[in-house]
Formats: structure tokens, C-alpha cells, sequence
């Protein structure tokens, strides 16, 4: 009998800019409801779908270590932002795989509006190689193919399984999950910070404090 594959692993990239409640409470929950092992934190050192962040990767990743500090399930991974290049999906699934082994599950948590827009990614489809996708939504809005472009849409008619199948294989899989929505975004946080308005509870106080200690976003 073949031995049991290890827990599946999260993996949750952005530029964080700055990290904020809505993207501790995704990690939180994809734990619980794809009964993840854990969330490997990946900010982008200069990502590549969206302009230059207004911080810079170092202070960004000091802000995710700051938010996820108090959480032993959550993990930073720092090797996007020490890189010199651009940062690109796959090779860092490339990079993972090698350290982590052809047998581990990984489990990339996307948003809804960032996997519609994975046909535009740098060699795309060879994430589902390397691991499986898992697409939070709204409750009540699930992710359906009529909203996706052609090819990818055929990708989530083919791939679609439930939660166990994250266990059951490395990779290649397509899951959905409804998380808590929280109106919370790191464009509406750059925003009131530059207006001076208050950003208290809409993120950690411990970030909280490292943007003010810092003077972040004072000239968005």
C-alpha cells in the first residue's frame, strides 16, 4: 500500500501593499476549510501584474512578518523579495518543488478576480504541474466557467474536484471555497493613510504601528 501523501501545503503570493485582515482571514480560512497543513507566505519582490508597489519588498515583508507573527501555522518565505529579477508564479513552484519534494500537495490560494486573469500569467499552465489552485469566492457567487476566457474555463471544466483531491495528488486540481468577505483593500488602506484618515482595525496594530513609525503612504 502506498504511503499517505503529506498534508497539502498553502501557498499565498502577493505584493501585500500593505498586508491587511482580509488576507490573514483568507489564509485562516483556506486552512480550515481545504485542511491545509499550513499558509507559506510569499510577497512579491517586484511583481510583474500590476504597477511598482509604493513600498518597498523589504518593508513589505517586514509588515507580513509583523501580521503573521502570532500565527504557527503561517510561514514567510523571503526568496521572492531577495531576488533581483521580476517575480513569476512558476519558477517559485519550480523552486518549492525542489525543496519540498515531487510528493508534497501545494495549494495556491487565488482570489476570484486573480484566476480569472491566469491566462495572462507567465507559462500559466504550467502551475497545474506543479500545484493545485484553490479560488475563494463570495458566498453566493461561485466561481463558474461563463466568467472565464475560453481556455481557462476549459481548465476548470476539466480540473474541478473537491477538497479531498488536494490530498490526493501533488498537484493539478481546481477547488473553490466561500470565505468571510471583509471590505477591506490595500488601495483603500494607501488611500485614507495619505488623507490622514484613520486605518485602525483594518489591519494589525503591530503593522499599524510600522507604518507609522516609518511614515508610509504619506504622498500616494
Amino acid at each position: 500500500m502506498p504511503e499517505p501523501l503529506p498534508a497539502p501545503l498553502g501557498l499565498f503570493g502577493g505584493t501585500f501593499d500593505p498586508v491587511h485582515f482580509g488576507h490573514l482571514r483568507l489564509a485562516e480560512e483556506a486552512i480550515g476549510q481545504l485542511t491545509l497543513a499550513g499558509v507559506r507566505w510569499l510577497p512579491a519582490g517586484l511583481p510583474t501584474h500590476r504597477g511598482e508597489p509604493q513600498v518597498g519588498p523589504e518593508q513589505r515583508l517586514a509588515m507580513v512578518r509583523l501580521a503573521t507573527a502570532d500565527n504557527a501555522r503561517f510561514m514567510v518565505d523571503a526568496a521572492e523579495v531577495e531576488a533581483a529579477g521580476p517575480s513569476y508564479t512558476v519558477p517559485t513552484l519550480e523552486r518549492l518543488r525542489r525543496q519540498l519534494g515531487e510528493r508534497q500537495p501545494l495549494v495556491l490560494l487565488l482570489g476570484a478576480d486573480a484566476f480569472v486573469g491566469l491566462e495572462s500569467w507567465h507559462r500559466w499552465r504550467a502551475v497545474f504541474d506543479l500545484a493545485h489552485i484553490a479560488v475563494s469566492h463570495r458566498p453566493g457567487f461561485p466561481v463558474t466557467a461563463a466568467a472565464l476566457p475560453p481556455p481557462l474555463a476549459a481548465e476548470l471544466a476539466a480540473r474541478s474536484a473537491d477538497v479531498a483531491a488536494l490530498g490526493a495528488a501533488p498537484a493539478g486540481a481546481i477547488v473553490t471555497f466561500a470565505m468571510t468577505q471583509l471590505a477591506i483593500s490595500a488601495t483603500d488602506i494607501r488611500e485614507r493613510l495619505a488623507a490622514g484618515r484613520s486605518i485602525r482595525y483594518l489591519l494589525p496594530d503591530k503593522v499599524l504601528d510600522y507604518i507609522q513609525t516609518h511614515s508610509l503612504y504619506r504622498n500616494a
